[in-house]
């Protein structure tokens, strides 16, 4: 909430200079450089209303901060307080780049050598051809010859494509190139050289079909490869979100008539969108009681059906007859090796650890560790609770440990 409040005070600060011109405050070396308010900062600011006691609270934060800066401008005590950033600190912040191309710092890169970087540095999280949603949403597909011409993305106005793109969407190039620059690889921001972002940018145009296999991406054509984007002609300032007091994009009134007496709130996918990332339930973490759907199947139409899914899903791990099913389908055997440690402890260990005890008094606490998690027994791992694995099948792996038949 905070961090909102601050980012609503730089830019209604910055609002109230772009039209006045920066002077100093005081005469003094100590004081050269700083910014003095040339007018009263505006408080009608208004903030998105996303709750009642939320929005009057951030409403007086931001108020009340405002009043405070303004009001103590010129305080002497706060005079001493900071020091000017250098131009070398400015500088290294200042790195974006606006639609106009403003801030675009001067450099050039080839398609080939964007593929070269692509492949070390972006392939693992977006695939081979850009195409992979496996971490993100795909950045290439779904645009045409025909998009590049028109600057319209056809496919955004029909059901045939069921993920949309990056370069279906995007349609600014600045955009692009300012986006990778500073936020890109994803572990290991701002460390492209800036010839490397337009190599990037020149390659992910290259595999959408936008320029060709020899073009050279640079400061001096970013406005004519531009010009090429699928989607440039994609937005519109048609809507209540542009400028304050147009018509919003919603016309309603709250009803006060025949109003219906229950509300149903529903979220779903539509039947081609399902199944966009693949099979969810396979990608999820295999530990703990949190699953994905099984999106390769179709939607369950009430939870009565999703529960007996999961029943035929349980009874389809072969039942207390056959226990090390059930560990492989539960992922036990993902951290736990039969004779091996992989995560935690083999299960060959944890049965000689218990083999001391009575074999009703070894079943009973492997039942509850199972159920309950725990850690620092073997080490400072964790294991989650198991809570969401039937009672019934948690005894059959917790008895076939303490049994230590393993084959």
């Amino acid at each position: 909430m905070f961090r909102w409040v601050n980012r609503l005070l730089v830019r209604a600060y910055v609002d109230t200079q772009m039209n006045a011109p920066l002077s100093p405050r005081g005469r003094g070396a100590g004081e050269r450089g700083r910014l003095t308010l040339r007018r009263p900062i505006p408080l009608s600011l208004t903030l998105p209303h996303r709750g009642g006691g939320n929005t009057r609270l951030l409403q007086a934060a931001l108020v009340s901060a405002l009043a405070f800066a303004s009001a103590h401008a010129d305080s002497p005590q706060l005079a001493k307080l900071g020091r000017p950033a250098t131009p070398a600190e400015v500088k290294a912040w200042d790195i974006d780049v606006r639609p106009d191309f403003t801030g675009l710092p001067p450099g050039a890169g080839t398609v080939a050598r964007g593929q070269e970087v692509w492949e070390s540095r972006c392939e693992n999280c977006h695939g081979a051809f850009g195409e992979s949603n496996e971490v993100f949403t795909p950045i290439v597909g779904g645009t045409t010859a025909e998009d590049v011409k028109t600057g319209h993305v056809a496919s955004l106005r029909s059901d045939t494509v069921p993920q949309r793109t990056t370069l279906m969407k995007v349609s600014e190039l600045s955009v692009l190139w300012d986006y990778i620059n500073r936020a890109m690889p994803w572990n290991q921001p701002k460390s492209l050289t800036t010839d490397d972002v337009y190599a990037v940018v020149a390659y992910i145009l290259n595999m959408g079909g936008v320029v060709p296999s020899d073009y050279v991406l640079s400061d001096k054509n970013m406005q004519a490869t531009q010009n090429r984007l699928p989607n440039r002609n994609g937005k519109t300032r048609e809507h209540g979100l542009w400028e304050q007091g147009a018509k919003p994009d919603v016309q309603g009134s709250s009803c006060m008539t025949n109003c219906a007496p229950k509300v149903t709130v529903t979220s779903h996918l539509p039947d081609y969108a399902r199944n966009a990332h693949g099979d969810i339930a396979l990608q999820n973490r295999t530990l703990g009681g949190v699953r994905g759907a099984e999106t390769l199947e179709p939607a369950p139409q009430t939870f009565v059906a999703l529960a007996a899914r999961n029943r035929g899903a349980a009874a389809a791990t072969g039942g207390a007859s056959d226990p090390m099913k059930m560990a492989q389908a539960h992922a036990c055997l993902a951290c736990h090796g039969i004779g091996n440690k992989i995560v935690g402890p083999a299960l060959l260990d944890v049965h000689k650890k218990y083999a001391a005890q009575r074999p009703a008094d070894a079943i009973r606490l492997l039942t509850v560790r199972i159920k309950s998690g725990g850690t620092g027994a073997w080490g400072s791992t964790a294991m989650p609770p198991q809570d969401h694995v039937p009672d019934a099948e948690i005894r059959a792996i917790a008895e076939w440990i303490a049994a230590g038949k393993f084959q």
